[in-house]
């Protein structure tokens, strides 16, 4: 019994997250850095792993050789195959997807496909529409990419519009949106561990 409890104890979920803003002081990034603090504060069994695609060049199938890919890109693919599921944040680009995080969803997708058969969270601090236009067009490139997103709670942050919500340095202040965000964590370990057919952290 002991041992039975310990082994479902152990049950830890890596989870890869992503920023699509390479701007300093991103407020993107800066819920990237609240998730994995409140992560780390208050959800066991899940660890955050911000995974930095600054480096990625632009796709260019002519640069994979022999089946490899350059040095960022397969660093970048390797931290993908180790997650367990998957959380991004960007923000809202002329109706759509940010340009780096496309970028870094097609690096992955190229063959063999690293994002396949695992769950996700979206989010984005954007302007008026907190980014939900960007973030639904997420899901559809991850309908291809065999992403299966939690649908709820959605969190789209009007970052511009007061009450101040990140300080200048893009870090989340605002204590509500730090408890959306803690619960939309907790749906994607709960999602998760049920797609991975393990038992829930109340179960454990």
């Amino acid at each position: 019994m002991e041992g039975s409890t310990m082994a479902k104890a152990t049950v830890v979920l890596r989870v890869a997250a992503i920023s699509g803003s390479l701007r300093r002081g991103s407020a993107n990034t800066g819920l990237i850095r609240a998730a994995k603090e409140i992560s780390e504060e208050s959800i066991p069994g899940m660890v955050i792993d911000h995974v930095d695609i600054s480096d990625l060049p632009l796709l260019n199938t002519d640069m994979e050789v022999d089946g490899g890919f350059p040095p960022a890109v397969e660093a970048f693919r390797g931290r993908v195959r180790a997650a367990d599921c998957f959380l991004f944040a960007s923000p809202e680009y002329n109706y759509s997807i940010s340009g780096p995080l496309k970028n870094a969803l097609d690096w992955g997708s190229r063959p063999p496909n690293c994002w396949g058969d695992r769950a996700a969270a979206t989010l984005s601090a954007s302007g008026g529409s907190g980014g939900s236009r960007s973030m639904y067009h997420i899901r559809q490139v991850g309908v291809f990419l065999d992403i299966h997103f939690i649908n709820k709670p959605e969190l789209f942050i009007k970052a511009h519009q007061p009450p101040e919500k990140f300080d200048s340095d893009g870090n989340l202040i605002d204590p509500e949106i730090k408890e959306q965000l803690r619960e939309m964590l907790l749906s994607l370990q709960a999602f998760t561990l049920r797609l991975q057919g393990k038992p829930a952290s109340s179960e454990q």
